[in-house]
């Protein structure tokens, strides 16, 4: 806790200091500043500023972060920065990228700077990032780099570690060399621990490791993610469907995608793009938020059309006026508890139709619980408030119903949707709401109208 509140204590500082310099037009005070910075914490810094400044500050940044600046900001701000940019410069930014990150930048560059990358990289180089590019950037194969060092298992240790000393230079994250066949299959991974600490007399394939299977190259990145969290990778091998070697993959690029994976899950729920530009301009961020508003205020009607159904019981008896948003309101948060439960079991691959009948079991169980202390003490609250004791037991009992409708909505929505293809984290929380909204209001002023009114 202390750690993260001294992160934020220090990018505070730094935008207090970025803005302190922009304001008096001392701009030379940033450079020490920004010289001292990561890349990513140079792109965190662009993005919290508007958009005028940008092209200011960048050129302050050290000509060497240039590119790795561009990997880190999100799409809109690197879409910006790119735009204001001389071809030159971002020409300049991309020497010396590796592959894997390269491919995530080209895609973003302009047809002119990009046939000059092109055109500056060797054969050998050019058919890498091709290769890379040829897959979906959602995929392991959009995510490797075939910067790959192998070696055959028939060879010594003693061979391989000469060979090493004669590379002079190891690939960024190596911390395992890949074994393959005279055909390029993928046999195993050998770790340098075991290549300086044991007896160099040995051959590679008494020592390597075949335990860890290598991911398919059209393996989601998500399971990729997953993969690396679940066995505690630092890189991993990536195959074709014949076990060929076609690169690896490394805990970084993981981090990319288990970050962005979450800011979607949070981004979503609101109906936004996690690669939003914060200060972009007004009018486009009105025009796309209009559209979820749109579609909330579509599901609000419907809530409402309910209640019109009641308007004559509402007019008789105001109590339930009152105590209505306290049902919609019980079972929403239920159900959204359920729903941000099975989202996550979704996307982690713990949840899936086959054990999904007894996840609602055990919520329908928990709602029946949790509406029954609920129902009681709002029910108890209710009596006392207005005097009648028929009032506390219907809402006591309407806002069970709801709490048993809130957790059949939230096993069976994320579900449905994930058949249809469509991203529970999208729209889940709309549904939700709505039906929540609609069984409450329904059942509360429903049973109110049949032993309320005279």
């Amino acid at each position: 806790m202390s750690d993260a509140k001294t992160t934020e204590e220090q990018m505070e500082s730094r935008l207090a200091h970025l803005n302190e310099a922009l304001e008096s037009g001392r701009m030379r005070r940033l450079k020490p500043m920004l010289h001292s910075l990561h890349p990513a914490e140079i792109g965190l810094l662009l993005e919290s500023i508007p958009r005028a400044k940008r092209e200011l500050v960048w050129r302050l940044v050290p000509e060497d972060d240039h590119g790795e600046t561009l990997l880190h900001v999100n799409d809109e701000v690197r879409s910006e920065l790119i735009e204001a940019l001389d071809d030159e410069v971002l020409l300049a930014a991309t020497e010396g990228m590796p592959i894997d990150d390269l491919a995530d930048l080209i895609e973003d560059l302009p047809e002119q700077v990009t046939r000059e990358v092109l055109h500056s990289m060797d054969v050998d180089n050019r058919e890498r990032l091709e290769a890379v590019l040829s897959y979906p950037s959602d995929s392991a194969g959009g995510l490797m780099n075939n910067d790959t060092i192998t070696v055959r298992p028939d060879v010594s240790l003693d061979v391989v570690s000469r060979y090493l000393q004669q590379r002079g230079t190891l690939p960024d994250d190596t911390e395992s060399l890949f074994v393959v066949s005279r055909y390029g299959r993928y046999l195993g991974m050998l770790t340098l621990a075991k290549l300086v600490t044991l007896d160099p007399e040995r051959d590679v394939s008494e020592v390597m490791n075949t335990d860890l299977e290598a991911l398919p190259v059209d393996m989601a990145a998500a399971q990729v993610a997953k993969r690396f969290q679940d066995l505690d990778l630092i890189s991993a091998p990536v195959v074709d469907e014949n076990g060929k070697l076609l690169g690896r993959i490394t805990i970084d690029d993981v981090v990319d995608v288990i970050r962005d994976e979450a800011e979607h899950s949070i981004m979503s729920m609101a109906g936004l793009d996690e690669e939003e530009d914060v200060f972009a301009p007004i009018a486009r961020s009105a025009r796309r938020r209009a559209t979820w508003l749109g579609a909330n205020l579509l599901t609000a009607f419907l809530a409402a059309q309910v209640v019109g159904l009641f308007e004559a019981t509402l007019s008789e008896v105001v109590a339930l006026a009152v105590l209505m948003p306290i049902v919609a309101s019980m079972g929403g948060i239920g159900g959204s508890q359920t729903l941000t439960l099975m989202i996550r079991g979704l996307s982690m691959g713990q949840i899936g139709f086959g054990n999904a009948k007894t996840l609602l079991v055990k919520e329908l169980a928990v709602a029946v619980i949790n509406g029954v202390l609920w129902g009681a003490v709002v029910g108890v609250v209710a009596q006392i408030w207005f005097g009648d004791p028929t009032l506390g037991v219907i809402i006591a009992v309407a806002l069970v119903l709801n709490q048993i409708g809130a957790a059949i909505a939230g096993v069976t929505i994320p579900l449905a949707m994930k058949k249809m293809g469509i991203d529970p984290a999208l729209a889940g929380s709309v549904v939700l709401t709505t039906i929540t909204d609609v069984i409450g209001f329904g059942a509360f002023l429903g049973l109110g109208t049949l032993f309320l009114l005279r």
